[in-house]
This record gives C-alpha cells, structure tokens and sequence, in this order.
C-alpha cells in the first residue's frame, strides 16, 4: 500500500456512509474517532477513509478545513504501515470530536494511537 489518498480511496455515497454509522463500531483516541464497518467494495482497496469536524464546534470552514487537512495528512502517512496486511475491506470515517484547534504532532500521534487501537479490537497483527 502506497502513501498516496487517491480517489478511489475515499468514502464516498450516501447509503455507505448511512450503513457505516448505522451498523458501525468505533473506537475512540480523543481527541479523534474512528468509525468502522467490515464491508466489500467493487473498488481493489483494502480501505476507503472519509474524514469530518463538527460545524456545531468549529463555526469556521477555515478552521474545520484546516482540522481534515491535517487529519487526511496523518491517516495518509501512516496507513501503510497498519493496513498493507489486512484480510478484510473496511470503510472508515474518521471524526473530530475535540473542542479546541489542535497541531499536526497531536493530531499524528492519536491517529496512530487510533489505529492500533482498532487493530487490536479486530485481533488483527500490529505492524
């Protein structure tokens, strides 16, 4: 798996994302939340990963734009080390459920701490 985001791995339509937090599990490393369903896709990726931040605790776009930068930036760098040895297709939706503006350091090191929590909640092998 590759450090790029490419079209094909975001999350994208309305029913999916509806399922995912319908019938989805989550795990939490606050100030982040993922959001995961085991599902199949059409598409030849292991996983496809949708990021969002509440407008009702950041008013400004500037701001909620800023907050998914960086978080598709973290997700991006480090899914190849989490993800190149997964069995299964999952969708992720990865939330911010902090109240204050965070930086990249912070931001990293939950994602992290957030990917290894779901691996170990799946049973699946740390990288």
């Amino acid at each position: 798996m590759d450090q790029s985001y490419k079209k094909i791995e975001k999350l994208k339509g309305e029913k999916l994302i509806e399922k995912l937090f319908s019938e989805g599990k989550s795990v939490v490393a606050y100030p982040l939340r993922l959001v995961y369903l085991k599902t199949n896709f059409d598409a030849p990726v292991k996983i496809k990963a949708g990021v969002s931040v509440s407008k009702r605790n950041f008013k400004k776009a500037v701001d909620r734009n800023r907050i998914k930068r960086l978080m598709r930036e973290a997700y991006r760098l480090n899914k190849s080390n989490y993800f190149n040895n997964i069995p299964d297709q999952y969708a992720f939706m990865i939330l911010y459920i902090g109240k204050t503006k965070t930086d990249f350091e912070t931001v990293t090191k939950k994602m992290n701490t957030l990917m290894d929590a779901f691996l170990k909640q799946q049973s699946l092998p740390k990288p």
